[in-house]
């Protein structure tokens, strides 16, 4: 008599469903059901209507006929293209089937689409609000309405994340962190020729106080949130760490689970809900090409961290650093620790803001209260 039995490898990780089949008359019969979406069949990804989401995945599937909140917050964006593709211009082929894969994983022609959603009046001041790792555009959609009256605030997706471009590594972006600081000067000058109020969260700070070294004349100011400041943060929690190893990491950044809800939920007291875990999970779930650059930013951050954390210190306490700096600290946060984090800012002389409820995302956990704080710090610049 016939038995069957299911991969476990496969339903553990969201990876096509494997079947075997063991029977004493028969030999072994396996199936492995995968394919690249470049036949573009709607049924193949999820939410097709809107989704930009369309290289090889592991998960395909329609969940829904109705607009998702992904939906929605993609609606209210736009894409501005900013810095140039490298490469050869080769059609990038996933690392581990060797299929050729689909849009979104394919580098443009000539430069990258970043997706980005604005709130108020492009006359104003512009506030460009940056996520971190790894997180959304979609992370400050709390802080936009409140400053929408006063500023022109600007969220975006970093390369590799959200609605963005997500090249496959190796295929006109290598997801270094010299290749963000010279991606993100571009994108700032397509998106404003005014002088910039940056606030930027987490692990990708540092790329931006590294950008910032270069343009001090190009700023109003500079709002970090949960910054790496001190040695003990120039290394990965285990929980991002993981996601750059050498296969296991592959697999892990493939699971929406683990590339998004854990990552979220193990870094402070954020409790995620449903509607909102589905926009954090899209990008993973309509295709592989997240899970790729996720795991070649986590490899790019575990090798380069520490250097850029030690630039960091240097810069911020460097007396010919211009730039007005707040410091605002989620007190909740589980992966970065507050030690040594009032000492740096009182030696450099940086504002320091603590948040007594927020984590590590302070954008998730404390978004309307960010917003005024941010609103509240810039408007008192202004006003000088």
């Amino acid at each position: 008599m016939a038995t069957l039995h299911s991969c476990s490898f496969c339903s553990l990780h969201s990876l096509p469903s494997v079947t075997v089949k063991y029977s004493r008359a028969q030999p072994r019969i396996l199936r492995f059901n995968c394919r690249s979406s470049s036949d573009d069949k709607e049924d193949y990804l999820l939410d097709a209507p809107v989704s930009i989401g369309d290289g090889f995945s592991f998960s395909g599937g329609k969940y829904s006929d109705e607009p998702s909140p992904a939906d929605e917050w993609f609606n209210k964006g736009k894409f501005v293209k900013a810095y140039p593709v490298s490469g050869t211009g080769e059609k990038a082929k996933d690392p581990i089937f060797g299929l050729t894969m689909g849009g979104s994983s394919q580098a443009s022609s000539d430069l990258f689409r970043w997706f980005c959603v604005e709130s108020g009046s492009s006359n104003n001041s512009p506030i460009l609000l940056i996520h971190g790792l790894p997180s959304q555009a979609y992370s400050y959609r709390k802080v936009l309405p409140i400053l929408e009256n006063n500023y022109h605030a600007i969220a975006l997706d970093w390369l590799g994340f959200g609605f963005s471009d997500k090249p496959q590594p190796k295929y006109g972006f290598d997801y270094t962190l010299d290749e963000y600081v010279a991606s993100l000067e571009s994108v700032i000058n397509a998106l404003t020729d005014k002088k910039v109020t940056l606030v930027v969260q987490g692990y990708f700070s540092p790329i931006a106080i590294k950008y910032a070294s270069n343009h001090q004349e190009k700023l109003n100011g500079l709002i970090l949130l949960n910054p790496p400041l001190t040695i003990n943060h120039a290394k990965l929690p285990s929980s991002l760490s993981v996601l750059s190893n050498f296969l296991l990491g592959e697999i892990f950044c493939q699971d929406p689970l683990r590339a998004s809800d854990k990552t979220l939920l193990s870094c402070g007291p954020y409790q995620i809900k449903e509607d909102v875990a589905m926009v954090y999970r899209r990008p993973y779930l309509t295709s592989g090409s997240a899970g790729f650059a996720l795991n070649a930013i986590s490899k790019a951050m575990k090798k380069q961290l520490k250097g850029y954390v030690e630039d960091t210190r240097a810069i911020l306490m460097d007396n010919n650093w211009s730039v007005q700096t707040t410091v605002c600290w989620g007190q909740r946060d589980r992966w970065l620790s507050f030690d040594g984090v009032e000492a740096f800012c009182k030696e450099s002389k940086h504002r320091l803001v603590e948040l007594p409820m927020s984590g590590h995302h302070v954008q998730e956990d404390s978004g309307e209260e960010l917003g005024q704080l941010i609103a509240g710090i810039v408007g008192k610049r202004s006003s000088l």
